[in-house]
């Protein structure tokens, strides 16, 4: 098994494992800004709930990024899309704006939780799509795969 074959495996569990999450994490969204969040907005100061609205955009915003980016994976995996041009700029994780810390703090916990939770995946997703466009020389795995395959 040599090096490009284990990071592919090791590519394809990772976009498989991510996707499933930031589904996950899309429809938890959702289900509480559209629904089950109403009614903690209404409770809530007008700015507040101008930032409730802030907030719930930026999460979209971000998990819809990582769930295209996820999906191009997937598709240069499948050979839909040639590996060749997955450095390009519009196969990268697009800008997502960061929340602001003030706003985030007065809104109600499940909003807070959520939040944070994209904040955590598109970060991740970043570190990866960095990563594939400047690998880190050092980086812990692929050191592992690079004495494993000394090894075999």
């Amino acid at each position: 098994m040599g090096l490009e074959h284990a990071r592919k495996m090791m590519t394809s569990r990772l976009v498989a494992s991510l996707y499933t999450e930031a589904m996950l994490l899309a429809d938890e969204a959702r289900g509480y800004f559209d629904e089950f969040g109403r009614a903690e907005r209404d409770t809530l100061q007008p700015f507040e709930r101008v930032a409730f609205s802030c907030e719930s955009l930026k999460v979209t915003t971000r998990l819809m990024h990582v769930i295209a980016w996820l999906l191009t994976r997937k598709a240069i995996e499948a050979g839909e899309i040639a590996d060749e041009g997955s450095a390009a700029d519009s196969r990268r994780l697009g800008l997502a704006i960061d929340s602001d810390g003030d706003s985030v703090a007065a809104l109600p916990e499940r909003a807070r939780e959520i939040v944070a939770a994209s904040v955590d995946l598109y970060g991740r997703v970043a570190r990866i799509d960095q990563d594939m466009v400047k690998p880190e020389a050092d980086s812990p795995a692929l050191s592992l795969i690079r004495r494993l395959e000394r090894a075999l």
